[in-house]
């Protein structure tokens, strides 16, 4: 036994050393670090965010609440008119004369930086894209806090990232770990977070990334705990399914809520396009927007903001049936303008607003025909909530937790999951894709379809050009066979299937007879393996 002992214990010893060495080398423990600095720093901008809201929100209507329902209705007309018009100049002004950005920027930039920018975010545009949403959304445009908050956060995450100059993998692990943290403290849902950055962000639930997005989360939440206190985001009564014979009514309601979602999603992304057609001044487009959503806010008032209280009233069942409805439709307007005029903010909050509406309406049709078998009606607003915003975000999972946390509602949690994976798959079949995706694909980024789809983008001819500035000029460039610096490698690719050619030269954008280069078909191909295996072992080690 002794001898077998001392066979053994070199091996041990020498396999703790092999993965110790390989936990240092993937630079692990520095990344756990830096979660807790991120987690921290992202509680700390997020709370500072929400505060800044409520001071532009209390220079218009003279009170810093979000449960500013009675005072929104009980304003002057001019008030609530004047409110995002002004708070549209200034968005304009900033805009067009201060910051170097044409728009502020959301979850859909955060994706799009994970997917083709390496994990990049520049810290500077991500503040002054802040400074443009916090003044937004406390002058009454139609939009949520989180976007602007999530985006904020990563930045932090890459910029931390790029100063201790890490490697491509860490920097999105980072970022995924700003995001989470920035969920987790402007929602007190720390687990919402982390899958949210699981499942939207990095797109994968690799190990190596789940604990530092874990870390950053629960920082975050701790610190935002402790400066607002350890409550759900809506104060809700206990609402108990009254009977089994309910769940076709759920199973409907998810086919309703996915209608709605994709309703919401269409008037987004047309408005949006509809708006970049036009030919007006960048300055002047928020302050058309904030004449618009003014107009619509004298009406409809409970439009204006980001709208949690019009939110708690439909889970508290204090809404009737006809202004159930009428907010269901002001609210998918205000909120299709609001983006489409450069206002800033993020579209989860009003996805939870129309699904509450559409909910509690639901919920009192159904109590009106089978008034013994229906449930409160604040409970299919509960449900419902979950169902728009899970078709919206094409985040099923998430937003089960993030509508556990936000309620405490886990009583319902059958329901729940009922609905919402019947709306996200209808509106996925109807759509394809999710919200973010779609405004991606608005700006000719197609990042849906996987890795491989995404490194067409990405891999450019200068990462592997051969130096051949000596080369002559051939008859391939005659012939306009050739490549420039900054083609992707979809162009690559196909350049090279046209030509039959395994070898291709690469000019000077500038200066068509000067040769930069040369291009090999098979470096290519092994550089595009290559970088399949990288992300094939980052999404599974």
């Amino acid at each position: 036994m002794k001898q077998l002992f001392k066979e053994i214990l070199p091996e041990i010893r020498g396999n703790l050393y092999t993965n110790w060495r390989s936990f240092k080398e993937r630079k692990t423990p520095i990344i756990w670090v830096l979660a807790i600095l991120i987690g921290a720093l992202s509680s700390i901008v997020s709370i500072i965010f929400r505060y800044l809201i409520n001071c532009v929100q209390f220079l218009w209507i003279g009170s810093s609440s979000e449960q500013n329902t009675e005072i929104l209705n009980n304003s002057p007309f001019w008030i609530l008119f004047l409110g995002p018009v002004i708070g549209g100049l200034f968005v304009g002004i900033i805009i067009q004369y201060i910051s170097k950005i044409e728009r502020p920027y959301n979850i859909a930039d955060v994706i799009e930086a994970r997917s083709i920018k390496k994990g990049y975010i520049s810290l500077k545009e991500a503040i002054g894209s802040a400074v443009i949403s916090f003044i937004s959304l406390g002058s009454g445009a139609s939009a949520g806090r989180e976007g602007p908050i999530v985006h904020l956060g990563a930045a932090i995450g890459s910029y931390i990232s790029r100063r201790f100059n890490l490697p491509t993998n860490a920097t999105r692990t980072l970022l995924a770990c700003g995001v989470a943290a920035a969920i987790s403290a402007s929602f007190n849902a720390p687990i919402a977070g982390v899958l949210f950055a699981l499942e939207i962000i990095l797109g994968h639930y690799a190990l190596t990334a789940f604990v530092p997005i874990v870390i950053s989360s629960v920082i975050a939440a701790l610190l935002s705990r402790l400066h607002f206190g350890d409550f759900p985001a809506f104060i809700i009564p206990d609402y108990t399914i009254v009977s089994l014979y309910e769940f076709p009514a759920f199973a409907l309601l998810g086919v309703i809520c996915a209608l709605i979602a994709v309703i919401f999603q269409i008037s987004i992304i047309t408005s949006i396009n509809i708006s970049s057609s036009l030919k007006i001044r960048l300055w002047l487009r928020p302050v058309i927007g904030g004449f618009l959503i003014g107009i619509i806010g004298i009406f409809v008032p409970e439009i204006l903001g980001v709208g949690y209280a019009s939110t708690d009233d439909a889970l508290r069942q204090q809404l009737s049936l006809d202004i159930l409805i009428i907010l269901i439709i002001a609210k998918i307007i205000a909120t299709a303008i609001t983006f489409s005029s450069r206002f800033g903010g993020g579209i989860f909050s009003p996805s939870l607003f129309i699904g509450a509406m559409t909910g509690a309406s639901f919920g009192i049709i159904a109590g009106t025909i089978f008034p013994d078998q229906a449930s409160a009606n604040g409970l299919y607003a509960l449900i419902g909530m979950g169902g728009v915003a899970a078709a919206v975000l094409g985040a099923p999972i998430s937003t089960i937790l993030i509508v556990f946390e936000l309620t405490g509602g886990y009583d319902i949690a059958l329901a729940l999951i009922l609905t919402i994976s019947i709306s996200s798959g209808l509106s996925q079949a109807i759509l394809k894709r999710n919200i973010f995706h779609q405004q991606l694909e608005a700006r000719g980024l197609n990042i849906s379809d996987g890795i491989h789809k995404n490194l067409l983008y990405t891999i450019k001819t200068k990462d592997f050009i051969k130096n051949d500035s000596s080369s002559n000029i051939s008859n391939n460039i005659k012939n306009d066979l050739y490549l420039l610096e900054e083609d992707n490698l979809e162009k690559i690719l196909s350049m090279f299937k046209a030509s039959k050619l395994s070898e291709l030269q690469i000019i000077d954008k500038n200066n068509k007879d000067k040769i930069i280069g040369t291009l090999s078909y098979v470096d290519v191909l092994h550089y595009y393996n290559e970088k399949l295996i990288e992300n094939s072992k980052e999404e599974h080690s």
